[in-house]
């Protein structure tokens, strides 16, 4: 792969080459990939979507868009440090291309702004709900009417794949849409393949999957313009990563390896005194012992450590990068820079108390199990007013349904039996914790 390629500016239906040295100084290309996706109602919608704990009601808690905006910041300053390191390796891209450090930032910063765009309701828990409902639910009705990758992408229903779904929604016949450039989509894709086959490896690209059947044609149209290397061969469709993806992975990992653990700390699920403990065992070669101190409180000595926290992450990241940035552009390098961070015990030690006090916890378990019945109860609902049983007819109820629900209403339209379900699943997924509840309450008769 090469850098001149894998920026690429071009957008769906452009019809020329973007260049970036074309670029007004003032707004650059990359720079309005940021702004769409922010001003997007599917990325304001992540106000009201877990993080941590679902339907907190404390302002200590993360959302999800709170936790994608820092990991946005973290992924801007990764970006830039990486970029300033490319552009001194790699002094043409500036010289004959007009690529800058902030080039490279605000690519990374705007993947990682959208990296949870295409997450359901009650976090990773709303996925597992979504897929057991065709694998154990009601759905398993619809398997011998769609292909295996087809049933797959619901079974496994994935948010990054969603998320990459949403963001494409510019392509030809769908008006309107986001319209980003073939960059930003390609570092947004941190598994660039489909969901079959699945080989378990230790290749970190091959834990998930990145996109529908319904959006593969787009996918393959985007990694032929940026240069990725094909993996699979044959009807099979994979790709190696696009480098930038790397570093928004790392800025996802770092913000929620430290700021949940403070979420944690800040709900009482974890003892200060031994929180501290844990973050001063990161960012004992780098703190500043006499400042530290000072510091009249628990709170401040917190907010301290987490920003020197991720402040060494950051920098360590960036370093890993570039240290290995001819393995990435050759397809060679296959874990996260997590992976080969020289602070890998302390980050799985922080890790482990974060899942056995905060994810395990009683008050998430409970929600994300009303969060299970609630998306099972919807997607039963939404599937029979769509593609009711043989020989059933549509109910009075249904077409009520149907009415109240119109951007589920129009699927009704489309005459594929996948594409109406992706969508249904779709559009579960962009609704948020609290619209989730009131929908199943309405739909229930429990409120009007």
């Amino acid at each position: 792969m090469n850098w001149e390629q894998l920026l690429s500016l071009k957008r769906f239906g452009d019809k020329h080459k973007r260049l970036r040295k074309e670029q007004n100084e003032t707004r650059l290309g990359f720079e309005v990939d940021y702004d769409r996706i922010i001003f997007s109602s599917a990325f304001r919608s992540l106000q009201d979507k877990t993080q941590v704990i679902p339907l907190s009601k404390t302002d200590f808690v993360h959302t999800r868009l709170t936790h994608s905006m820092e990991v946005s910041v973290v992924g801007r300053s990764l970006g830039r440090l990486a970029g300033q390191k490319i552009l001194e390796k790699h002094p043409h891209l500036k010289d004959t291309f007009g690529y800058q450090m902030n080039d490279f930032g605000a690519i990374v910063a705007a993947a990682a702004l959208a990296h949870d765009i295409g997450n359901p309701p009650f976090g990773h828990s709303g996925e597992k709900a979504i897929g057991e409902y065709f694998s154990h639910g009601n759905g398993k009705r619809f398997k011998n009417l769609l292909t295996d990758k087809e049933f797959q992408d619901l079974v496994k229903f994935e948010g990054n794949a969603n998320g990459f779904r949403i963001l494409t929604e510019n392509r030809p016949g769908i008006t309107g849409g986001l319209r980003l450039s073939y960059a930003t989509l390609g570092a947004f894709t941190k598994y660039p393949k489909e969901s079959l086959p699945h080989k378990p490896s230790r290749n970190i690209e091959d834990k998930k999957f990145g996109f529908f059947q319904s959006e593969k044609e787009i996918f393959q149209e985007i990694a032929e313009e940026l240069g990725l290397h094909p993996t699979r061969e044959g009807k099979d469709t994979g790709y190696t990563r696009h480098p930038l993806a790397f570093l928004v992975e790392a800025a996802d990992d770092i913000c929620y390896t430290i700021i949940d653990f403070e979420d944690g700390i800040n709900l009482g699920l974890i003892d200060e005194d031994y929180a501290l403990e844990y973050l001063i065992k990161l960012v004992k070669d780098n703190i500043n012992t006499s400042k530290y101190n000072q510091l009249g409180n628990t709170a401040d000595r917190l907010a301290y450590l987490r920003a020197l926290a991720i402040n060494t992450l950051i920098v360590e990241a960036a370093d890993i990068f570039i240290a290995n940035e001819e393995k990435i552009l050759n397809g060679d390098f296959h874990e996260s820079l997590f992976d080969k961070s020289s602070y890998e015990a302390q980050i799985k030690d922080i890790i482990k108390i974060s899942i056995e006090k905060i994810y395990q916890s009683e008050e998430v378990i409970s929600k994300e199990i009303a969060g299970y019945s609630m998306l099972s109860y919807l997607l039963d609902l939404y599937t029979r007013a769509i593609l009711p049983e043989r020989n059933e007819e549509n109910s009075n109820f249904h077409k009520l349904l149907l009415k109240s629900t119109p951007k589920i209403a129009i699927l009704d339209e489309k005459e594929s039996v996948y594409e109406k379900l992706i969508g249904i699943c779709s559009y579960v997924a962009s609704l948020t914790d609290g619209l989730t509840v009131a929908s199943f309450k309405k739909f229930k008769g429990d409120s009007v």
